[in-house]
């Protein structure tokens, strides 16, 4: 297992990180597959507490009860249920995060949260209050670091400039290169963490039947996965080539690859496992399709 360290912080990550959204509401099991992928060396498990209205938070705080010092636990925060339970609305006020923050850490059964992620974000959000609502939390010990989850260029550089963000979590794959165009080469520069979302494209680039993504034709997704399939040869799975293909940028410190099944669990370790795409492979690669690019929030 690779390990990383996540941005100007003192994490010290898996490069396959375990994202929870995909658990289910099983508990015995959900701790079963978490406790077998840290015994195989990820450490790096992500939540939120929009997912499954808290009970996600739930499923990893009960699966790693004394065992808090192995792991490294980031979850999200900006979506506020309704009391009614039929939706969620976009708050990041200071009052809301730090409300919220209390409502997570007893869901996860901690004392501090590793990773704080604002959950989204818009160019109009309250940006100044939100990072004042992180900033305090540090101060209280309640979050070690604090980071965004945004595909928007236009916000993510307002917090490049005014916050002290360790990472970014963003939508990142062969069929999605839109961050390749600028935010990469920010964010590396700036010496923030990238958090690679999406690196299967809903399972289109590891074997899930083709259809349009993104903007590109159906025959164009099924000429990615075939390329795919003709760079892993033999010896490889295409999960483990178009994964690699994410974590090939300097800028990536880890792919968060949505787990629910063992199955999913030994494709990830395969990943752990794999080597590094050579030049001439990423090359390949990048020729098959024009990269798309990012047409509004920038």
């Amino acid at each position: 297992m690779n390990y990383k360290q996540l941005g100007k912080s003192d994490l010290l990550v898996s490069e396959i990180a375990f994202g929870c959204m995909s658990l289910s509401g099983d508990y015995a099991a959900n701790a079963r597959l978490l406790r077998r992928a840290l015994d195989q060396g990820i450490n790096f498990f992500d939540t939120a507490d929009l997912y499954d209205k808290g009970a996600n938070e739930e499923t990893v705080g009960k699966a790693f009860d004394g065992m808090r010092d192995k792991v490294i636990i980031s979850t999200k925060v900006g979506n506020q249920w309704r009391p009614d339970g039929s939706g969620w609305d976009w708050n990041p006020t200071k009052s809301y995060i730090l409300q919220a923050v209390e409502n997570s850490l007893r869901r996860l059964q901690t004392d501090y949260i590793d990773l704080y992620q604002l959950h989204g974000g818009t160019i109009d959000d309250p940006i100044d209050e939100t990072i004042e609502a992180f900033e305090l939390l540090k101060q209280q010990g309640k979050i070690r670091n604090y980071g965004i989850s945004s595909i928007r260029p236009n916000v993510i550089r307002e917090y490049v400039k005014r916050s002290n963000i360790v990472s970014v979590m963003l939508q990142y794959s062969l069929l999605d290169r839109r961050p390749e165009e600028e935010v990469l080469e920010l964010l590396q520069e700036k010496g923030i963490g990238v958090l690679v979302r999406g690196s299967l494209a809903q399972g289109l680039l590891a074997g899930k039947t083709a259809k349009p993504y993104l903007g590109y034709t159906l025959e164009e997704v099924q000429k990615a996965a075939t390329a795919l399939q003709h760079v892993a040869g033999n010896e490889r799975k295409s999960v483990e080539v178009t994964v690699r293909y994410t974590l090939h940028h300097p800028a990536v410190t880890a792919a968060v690859l949505g787990m629910r099944t063992e199955e999913q669990l030994e494709d990830a370790l395969l990943v752990c496992e794999s080597v590094p795409l050579s030049d001439n492979e990423v090359k390949i690669l990048q020729a098959l399709l024009t990269p798309k690019k990012y047409e509004q929030h920038r």
